[in-house]
């Protein structure tokens, strides 16, 4: 650490080094291990400045490359050149999943026409299996219940006839 850095830090407080910059304008900076002032000893930090300070949860807006970086687990910033390529490859592998889905939507209709495959069944409601008349044409003399309907029937004990 130079003489001068040293003083500046003593002077203003924290010193910060700008590493980079994203695309959706968020800078990244490295905190070196410092002492303060008084003496004491700050550990060693990475920070980000969120573009729109406003925006709380700024962390969907960060490219993932700086996020490792934010968060330790690559040891350098990246390049300008590999978030390009990673873009790239992240753009391709996009177009790539709609061709995939396009020609396996083409191959199900073809094996749909061709007899190859049921086609699937589209359920069919009447009615829900506790209502009252699902599948009865009468009213029965049994006791039934639906979700908030209660209709007593003539009902005795299976021990007693009548």
């Amino acid at each position: 650490m130079s003489r001068f850095t040293s003083i500046l830090r003593r002077t203003f407080g924290v010193v910060k080094e700008h590493v980079g910059t994203d695309n959706f304008g968020n800078k990244y900076y490295n905190v070196p291990e410092q002492k303060t002032w008084t003496g004491r000893v700050t550990r060693h930090r990475r920070l980000v400045e969120a573009a729109n300070p406003a925006e709380m949860e700024y962390s969907c807006s960060i490219p993932s490359e700086w996020d490792a970086w934010i968060r330790g687990r690559r040891k350098h910033p990246p390049t300008i050149e590999e978030l390009l390529r990673n873009e790239l490859y992240r753009e391709n592998i996009k177009i790539k999943a709609e061709e995939v889905e396009e020609r396996d939507k083409a191959l199900q209709s073809k094996e749909y026409k061709e007899g190859l495959v049921a086609s699937p069944v589209q359920a069919q409601v009447k009615g829900h299996a506790s209502a009252t008349l699902f599948g009865q044409s009468e009213v029965s003399e049994e006791p039934v219940s639906t979700a908030n309907t209660f209709q007593p029937g003539s009902w005795a004990s299976p021990g007693t006839k009548k």
